[in-house]
């Protein structure tokens, strides 16, 4: 039994990435900025990962609920039923409109309205699964949490059994400090899943099974390295409190992807003015809303770069590199973005993402549940 993926909202294909390397095969692909879509197709075609078979869609999302997409892609799916395959729909809708640092339109935002419109296209096309991601401020925010709560409801009502769960990508082995809202739903009708719902009526999902660590907030806890006075180019050695945990510093994804030498390691923007000033900022200074400079032996706060969001490198007098965010991310070494493509969409496509091992242990731990039911089915 394969499991067939639709990707929307797909971006560079972070979360993709994650379900490709836990043995799910995307067939469609659909993202609204041209030029994202295009880093997807660039990033992978360097590797010769296979296109979708579905094709890519540089469309609005709300044009498969209606007209000639909307039959293509009841089209596709039932082709993919014809073959035995699983369907799952994955995508995290834009989310200014309910970032903390935002503008907090929620769903009067046009990005906002967006989540309306992937759960209606979920309803539509009664996909097996589906996975939907986003920001914290979806629920931490009163008036997102009720727009949330009556999409779930709708998810409900259509014959989904739901999970959902706030987590911190720190408890899956990436470098930073990132949460996320994933929410989950099976279908009720798929055999067995009654097996694996609670007394609350919905899904134990185990979310821990694939993470590396159990509990963000004991990790933030450790004795990590604070500030210490900036030098460029000083040499300083790991502290031995973190050696368990030095995975989590941002100084090992940047050997490990030796972001020097990568394709993507010269791409930053310049500190036009004010070169004297970054230079007093001390390393592991965090505590300002912007310029704030990382700690080599410590995570990377949210690697968000938009309303004027700045970080700067740990130990060199510059903002940080195209290829140093992706490896916060855990993008892996390979994955390389067009030269030509301007260096705001670079960061903004990769901070926009969802961290590669994060979305990989999710997409693992689905796919071992959907498996078990099978397993029950045959027993």
């Amino acid at each position: 039994m394969s499991k067939s993926i639709f990707s929307f909202f797909s971006g560079a294909g972070l979360l993709d990435l994650g379900f490709e390397q836990s043995k799910y095969n995307i067939v469609l692909v659909n993202e609204y900025n041209s030029e994202f879509l295009r880093a997807y197709e660039f990033a992978r075609s360097q590797k010769g990962i296979h296109k979708p078979k579905c094709n890519s869609y540089c469309c609005d999302i709300n044009e498969f609920l209606s007209g000639e997409k909307h039959t293509r892609i009841h089209q596709y799916i039932e082709v993919e039923r014809k073959l035995g395959n699983l369907i799952g729909f994955i995508g995290g809708p834009p989310c200014p409109d309910f970032s903390v640092g935002g503008k907090n339109k929620g769903r009067e935002g046009v990005n906002g309205a967006l989540a309306q419109s992937y759960v209606n296209l979920i309803i539509d096309c009664s996909p097996d699964f589906f996975v939907f991601e986003n920001v914290k401020g979806l629920i931490k925010t009163a008036k997102h949490r009720e727009y949330y709560n009556e999409l779930k409801q709708q998810l409900q009502t259509a014959g989904y059994v739901i999970a959902d769960k706030l987590l911190n990508s720190l408890c899956f082995g990436v470098p930073q400090d990132r949460e996320r809202i994933i929410l989950i739903g099976i279908k009720r009708e798929m055999q067995n899943l009654n097996k694996v719902i609670n007394d609350k009526n919905e899904i134990e999902f185990p979310w821990f099974q694939n993470a590396v660590y159990n509990d963000a907030t004991t990790i933030k806890n450790l004795e990590w390295p604070t500030r210490q006075p900036f030098s460029s180019n000083i040499s300083r050695r790991q502290p031995r409190a973190i050696k368990e945990y030095s995975e989590l510093a941002v100084e090992t994804w940047f050997r490990k992807n030796d972001v020097e030498d990568h394709p993507n390691g010269s791409d930053t923007f310049k500190v036009k003015s004010g070169l004297p000033k970054i230079s007093t900022i001390e390393e592991g200074d965090v505590s300002r809303k912007s310029f704030k400079r990382l700690h080599r032996w410590r995570y990377s706060p949210t690697a968000a770069y938009g309303n004027n969001e700045v970080h700067l490198h740990p130990y060199k007098i510059r903002r940080l590199s195209v290829a140093e965010t992706m490896a916060i991310q855990s993008l892996p070494e390979w994955f390389v973005l067009p030269a030509d493509m301007s260096l705001t969409n670079k960061f903004k496509v990769i901070g926009n993402g969802v961290p590669v091992l994060m979305a990989k242990a999710i997409a693992e731990t689905l796919n071992d549940l959907l498996d078990s039911l099978k397993e029950i089915n045959n027993d």
